[in-house]
């Protein structure tokens, strides 16, 4: 019974379909029919004009958009525990040609205004220092707490008033946006987000991310930017078919709102033993090594998070039985 990672999750028949379809004689690489409605199929979602490129992975739309808003010699100011730190193997600094991550704090990692400007206060304003350029917040967080719109937009204006490009870790983007019930503009550029790395493997998806520009200052060097990183793919009409068929019929947020309601379930099945609010599909979990071991010898599959704590993470396809299955083992502790 698998509560591992929602990147193990099957694609989802939409995505199947779309692919079954897409394969057929096309322009290669980005000027095939899929890839060209792609642009007006975020508009549309956004509500205003939107640059979207497909990509194979989150590593690289984080690190594309954040080379679009950051120069060799600036900084990124980010999370502590933001996925651009500690879990993409520098791609950020490979990508952007050396720029420096700035770490700033806050519980469940989340930043805010505050933490933020104690994080620019470290750096002086000479050239022995690299300069901060950009702002990048992840959403859901790494412990899987959610930015409100109000949130996003009070760093919104901290990064216009300090001249910084905001940019969103979106690889739960859907699950925030299914959590808040807001439109996904209001927690995007009508909060000030220059860029979105928009999530949809861990959603459903088979192998395909989208990078979203809020304007186009940034797109025609990102152009090269994505093949020079070997992410302009020959067939790239297969990633596009992906995800033109999860915005249909509005797939990414039904499979983020199943995906939600089941690690609610097993929230309220561990109660106390919660380490942070679970806001998403994420569950951390304090159990003990013994807890830990009694979970797996019942066929339950997470991921140990640290000396006394596990991470559960539910899919679009958690079946009910497995799910209600671990909220009864979790009570049974």
């Amino acid at each position: 019974m698998r509560f591992f990672s929602d990147n193990a999750a099957p694609a989802c028949p939409e995505v199947m379909a779309a692919l079954h379809d897409a394969n057929r004689l096309e322009t290669a690489y980005d000027g095939d029919s899929y890839s060209a409605r792609l642009d007006d199929a975020f508009s549309e979602l956004f509500e205003t004009r939107v640059t979207a490129l497909w990509v194979a992975t989150g590593t690289a739309a984080n690190s594309l958009a954040l080379a679009a808003l950051c120069p060799p010699h600036g900084s990124i100011v980010c999370h502590r525990d933001a996925h651009i730190q500690n879990d993409e193997c520098g791609a950020p600094e490979f990508y952007t040609h050396g720029a420096k991550l700035v770490l700033a704090e806050g519980p469940g990692a989340k930043v805010n205004v505050e933490t933020v400007e104690a994080a620019l206060a470290t750096i002086r304003a000479d050239v022995h220092q690299v300069q901060p350029h950009a702002l990048s917040i992840t959403n859901a967080t790494e412990y899987g707490l959610v930015y409100t719109p109000a949130e996003v937009a009070a760093l919104g204006r901290l990064c216009k008033e300090r001249g910084l490009g905001f940019h969103m870790d979106g690889a739960r983007f859907a699950n925030a946006v299914a959590r808040l019930g807001c439109a996904p503009a209001d927690l995007t550029w009508r909060a000030g987000l220059d860029a979105l790395s928009f999530g949809f493997v861990k959603n459903g998806g088979m192998s395909a991310e989208a990078l979203i520009f809020f304007g186009d200052a940034q797109v025609q060097a990102t152009l090269y930017r994505r093949k020079r990183a070997g992410h302009l793919l020959s067939k790239g009409r297969f990633l596009a078919a992906q995800i033109l068929a999860m915005l249909e019929d509005d797939v990414w947020l039904r499979n983020a709102r199943s995906a939600n309601e089941s690690a609610g379930k097993l929230a309220a099945a561990a109660g106390e033993r919660l380490v942070t609010a679970v806001e998403a599909n994420e569950i951390f979990l304090k159990a003990t090594a013994e807890e830990v071991a009694s979970l797996r010898a019942q066929g339950f599959d997470f991921y140990d998070w640290g000396p006394g704590e596990a991470r559960l993470v539910t899919s679009w396809d958690s079946e009910p039985d497995h799910v209600d299955a671990l909220a009864a083992a979790i009570r049974a502790l």
